[in-house]
């Protein structure tokens, strides 16, 4: 195998596109999000990206095996606005891997006519929260004003130590290639997949690109894991040992 291979898979016509990536991270925010909006919205997928730079290992369902990759989908939303999504289970391992592959995602977003990209992830507060904010960075000011309308912060230093990996790179280097790039982050713990970052958002993002899709199952998701918060503070503030259905269900 290459260090990197592109796979095929189907070639939708696609109106004015809209890049968005959600891929591991903080919380799993940006992942959570994008498998929803594909969950919800029937993605079709166009291509699979496979690199030396992902983990080696294989993913496993029902027994069939798959190489580790990152995939595309295409969405056509009953909005009108076409969606290209990208998601997967893997990051690069590497400072180069993760440069190389971003360039490849942007590759195939060129292919398919996208100009915006929208990054998905979570930015982490190290203590559970109530209100959940939206942070956001753009490559241009147009842009940032279009995020400030719908109610996207930025604040001044955060997130500490800027944005990583692929979602960061998307910015830094989309817009050098000309692409009008944006995060999103959603506010999160940092401890706990994050359903609710995720909705916070998605509901920002829909009313940015123009879609709409329902919250019903990311919503039940959110529920489940308040309960697993409940039972983790009660065990922080010394309650009676859980007992093992209690473990299996926070595990």
């Amino acid at each position: 195998m290459d260090e990197f291979e592109t796979e095929r898979l189907a070639d939708p016509e696609l109106s004015d596109p809209v890049l968005i990536e959600g891929l591991p991270g903080v919380g799993h925010v940006g992942k959570l999000a994008a498998e929803h909006l594909l969950e919800e919205l029937d993605g079709e997928p166009v291509r699979k990206v496979y690199s030396q730079h992902f983990p080696p290992q294989v993913s496993l369902d029902e027994g069939q095996s798959e190489l580790a990759n990152a995939e595309f989908h295409a969405v056509h939303t009953e909005q009108g606005q076409d969606l290209l999504v990208l998601t997967g289970d893997h990051q690069a391992q590497d400072n180069r891997g993760h440069y190389k592959l971003t360039d490849r995602f942007l590759d195939v977003a060129e292919e398919f006519g996208v100009e915006r990209v929208f990054a998905l992830g979570g930015v982490p507060t190290g203590e559970l929260i109530e209100e959940y904010d939206v942070l956001g960075a753009a490559t241009t000011g147009e842009l940032a004003a279009d995020l400030e309308d719908v109610g996207v912060e930025f604040r001044e230093d955060e997130p500490a130590g800027g944005i990583v990996g692929v979602s960061g790179l998307l910015l830094g280097l989309g817009g050098r290639r000309g692409f009008g790039s944006a995060c999103l982050m959603g506010e999160t713990s940092g401890y706990l997949v994050d359903p609710k970052s995720a909705q916070a958002v998605l509901t920002v993002l829909q009313d940015l690109v123009g879609f709409e899709v329902d919250f019903g199952s990311l919503e039940e998701r959110a529920e489940e894991m308040e309960e697993v918060v409940r039972k983790i503070q009660e065990m922080e503030q010394g309650s009676p040992t859980p007992s093992d259905e209690d473990l299996r269900y926070i595990g």
